[in-house]
């Protein structure tokens, strides 16, 4: 096969798999900052997406106000969703909060099929369809677009967690007890961790929906966040990125080399391969502490 074919295959992957990464950082954060797993990240990637939608086409907002609009909503979405469904479950077993998080995506992929339709609809945020040319290679822009706002917010956020509000977080997420023993307010920090996820999901369901259409179908970004979130390590945005860009560059190459003999679906063959070998071999990741639990 062409190298420079492969080559091309795994540029794009790279910039694919940081865009997975956005995904990841969603669950990432809830996870550093309050030791929550969360399986709704997929759910809220999809609602973000839809709430663009309803500022740009339901109130006729223009895609620059219609963008920022819906991370506000989406931030109260968030806070609002830990104050009412998953505060209350604060110290309760692991599994309960996992099946919480399970439950609020149903909810939230439920509502979406009943309000917005099954149909998919275009998300127009102004990137040309055109690929960007680099020497004789072909690169998608919006995955260019999309790798580049990854890692800017990756800064963003490694800025975050060294700063008071940060440090706070973490001490959130290493024990509950201590936190509320020396006046953290707990409750406040998780409500925060949950709205800043949704933000970053908001990004990740604009990016997508404008590659893919917005359709329940985002939803499902879920298998590929979470996939990149173990592979890095639960609790480590860094991992986040370095993972996203592994699996991006393995699932682009080995579809282009599988899918032709075998008929396509490699790249969902090669993300569960992912997920389940590491689980079995280095549950913690790349950079995630040893004590993280399998989940």
């Amino acid at each position: 096969m062409d190298a420079l074919y492969l080559l091309e295959l795994a540029i794009n992957g790279a910039m694919a798999g940081l865009m997975y990464a956005l995904v990841a950082m969603g669950v990432v954060l809830i996870y550093k900052s309050s030791s929550v797993p969360n399986l709704a990240q997929g759910a809220l990637t999809m609602v973000g997406a839809y709430m663009v939608l309803a500022f740009a086409n339901g109130l006729g907002a223009p895609m620059w106000l219609a963008i920022p609009l819906a991370m506000v909503a989406m931030f109260f979405l968030g806070a609002g969703i830990e104050r009412v469904a998953l505060r209350r479950l604060a110290g309760r077993p692991v599994v309960m909060i996992l099946m919480m998080t399970l439950g609020v995506a149903i909810f939230l992929e439920a509502t979406a099929l009943s309000i917005g339709g099954g149909s998919g609809r275009p998300l127009d945020i102004g990137i040309s369809d055109d690929p960007l040319f680099l020497g004789p290679l072909l690169l998608n822009r919006s995955y260019a677009t999309g790798a580049a706002v990854s890692l800017v917010l990756f800064v963003v956020f490694m800025l975050f967690f060294r700063t008071r509000r940060g440090v706070v977080l973490r001490a959130i997420a290493d024990d509950y007890t201590a936190s509320w023993s020396v006046g953290i307010s707990v409750e406040r920090g998780v409500a925060l961790s949950w709205a800043l996820s949704s933000v970053v999901a908001t990004t990740a369901g604009v990016l997508w929906g404008s590659v893919q259409t917005v359709d329940q179908g985002l939803a499902l970004l879920l298998l590929k966040g979470i996939t990149v979130g173990v592979l890095g390590g639960l609790d480590s945005i860094g991992g986040a990125i370095l993972a996203g860009l592994l699996l991006g560059i393995l699932e682009s190459v080995a579809s282009g080399i599988l899918d032709p003999m075998l008929g396509g679906g490699t790249r969902e063959l090669v993300i569960a391969t992912v997920l389940i070998l590491t689980i079995m071999v280095r549950p913690h990741g790349f950079f995630g502490r040893e004590d993280i639990e399998r989940i």
